[in-house]
């Protein structure tokens, strides 16, 4: 009886609604416990309910827990659910102890614990870990990129311009702040005006190409790397939640609808009896 009862709260859209709201209200107290004065005047009331929400963390894990009855472990099988124990484990650890900072970390942490509430932020995060391979593959082209214009950049613009392009660790920190789109006009323009010996038309090829490769396509291949995991993603869980689907409650549902229809037949032969 409390299984169930476990088991179909936490499944509740009230109760997913209330955990959220307290994790924002988690984040929000260790947001006001930065400001000094904030803490001389109210440390107090924020220590307290900063007690009253661990409280309210430590009572939805046992729920959980309670509902994974009689195999409570089956709770951390998922990553998520072992994420959320951690943090609330880490979180009892006193105050005063060697673990303060372990401690103040896994209190900012827990705004995450809004990832294991979100199914779509869960997509999200789950899609930005599985890119990771490929975007290192894009990271690299992107290096590789960086490499051949630094390197360009120390021939061409080496003397004339010394400050950004003196040698191939300069020309990388100059090109970092080009594809940032930050300033990159003006670095163009003083070269073009300062008498570099280097024609305009090189200038402006070379930092024009650069930004467009390293900007508009670079961005557009990581947005697409990632595109192609959320979407991987939600195809898996999609298989999943089908795999997961019970033949006989199916069946049944089938039944069901057949006895309606053959209700409907009857009920339309007797009117037509009538009529004839």
């Amino acid at each position: 009886m409390i299984i169930e009862f476990c088991r179909n709260l936490v499944e509740k859209s009230y109760f997913k609604s209330l955990v959220i709201a307290v994790i924002l209200l988690a984040g929000l107290v260790v947001g006001l416990e930065t400001d000094a004065q904030i803490m001389a005047r109210y440390g107090g009331i924020l220590h307290a309910l900063d007690q009253v929400i661990l409280g309210i963390f430590i009572i939805e894990i046992l729920l959980k827990l309670i509902a994974e009855m009689p195999k409570p472990w089956g709770f951390f099988k998922r990553s998520w659910n072992v994420f959320d124990f951690v943090i609330v484990v880490v979180c009892l650890l006193p105050i005063d102890s060697e673990f303060a900072a372990v401690l103040r970390l896994a209190r900012v942490l827990r705004v995450l614990r809004l990832v294991t509430v979100l199914p779509k932020l869960q997509l999200l995060v789950g899609a930005l870990l599985k890119s990771i391979p490929s975007m290192g593959y894009v990271g690299l082209l992107l290096s590789i990129m960086f490499y051949i214009y630094a390197v360009i950049g120390v021939f061409f613009f080496g003397k004339a311009d010394p400050q950004h392009f003196a040698n191939l660790g300069d020309a990388l920190l100059t090109l970092c702040g080009v594809i940032t789109l930050e300033g990159w006009t003006s670095l163009m323009y003083d070269l073009l005006r300062g008498g570099s010996g280097v024609s305009s038309l090189k200038i402006i090829v070379y930092f024009l190409s650069f930004v467009l490769f390293g900007t508009m396509i670079m961005l557009n291949l990581f947005i697409g790397v990632i595109m192609n995991s959320m979407q991987e993603m939600a195809d898996e869980k999609s298989a999943a939640e089908h795999n997961n689907e019970d033949p006989a409650a199916d069946l049944e549902q089938l039944e069901k609808e057949l006895e309606n229809l053959k209700k409907r037949v009857r009920a339309t032969r007797e009117k037509l009896s009538e009529r004839s």
